[in-house]
């Protein structure tokens, strides 16, 4: 079975990643590595690899993988980063950011998700992750400034914290827009300005919090 997944993960990487553009091959690398099928609801493991987000609970999803690796790739990881993940989800982006940077800080709202998350990447030997249940739109001042901060639900405009956390030249990357449909964003902080970048159309989760949405989707 094992066996099966490698290969549904190879044609993953061959059919929805390189195709449609993904280029770094660290990122290529990571995702033919993640068994993306451990983070996904026992019932769905056999469409664990197939080109759309699926379900994991509580009203969140477990991203299509081309975005990200898409994600990913736009915030420019060379090995040596700490990168802020806003939205932990399943884990399985977390694990792709470990595999790519030096310390990953991962921040969920959702008390249960995080620490099924935790309980599977402690499994999975990743010992480069720092997990906190708490509101992602106010970011994790604590270990501040990030080189690079990921937010893996949408937002009505981009959260003040986060830009303030983030280093100088520094990357975020976010989807800003209603909660029907986002554009993917790319901030690069420059001085007391920032620079932003369209990378095209998405549709995430709600972002909930102080700087996000108030409340869950009506």
């Amino acid at each position: 079975m094992n066996n099966n997944f490698a290969k549904a993960r190879e044609k993953m990487v061959k059919t929805q990643l390189i195709p449609r553009g993904i280029k770094d091959q660290r990122v290529i690398e990571a995702m033919q590595k993640v068994p993306r099928h451990q983070f996904v609801p026992q019932e769905l493991v056999h469409e664990a690899y197939n080109d759309y987000p699926l379900s994991i609970g509580h009203n969140q999803t477990i991203s299509q993988p081309y975005i990200v690796a898409f994600m990913t790739e736009a915030l420019d990881l060379k090995g040596d980063e700490k990168v802020l993940e806003i939205g932990t989800g399943s884990g399985y982006q977390t694990a792709i950011l470990a595999e790519l940077c030096k310390q990953v800080y991962t921040v969920e709202r959702i008390k249960e998700l995080l620490e099924n998350a935790k309980k599977r990447l402690d499994k999975m030997g990743y010992n480069n992750i720092m997990f906190k249940a708490f509101d992602g739109t106010l970011g994790w001042d604590e270990y501040k400034p990030y080189d690079a901060i990921i937010v893996t639900a949408g937002a009505p405009n981009i959260p003040y914290p986060l830009v303030e956390q983030l280093k100088e030249g520094g990357r975020l990357v976010i989807p800003i827009g209603d909660r029907f449909m986002q554009n993917l964003i790319k901030v690069t902080k420059k001085g007391k300005t920032i620079e932003q970048k369209s990378l095209g159309g998405c549709r995430f989760v709600d972002l909930i919090g102080v700087y996000g949405w108030k409340d869950k989707h009506p």
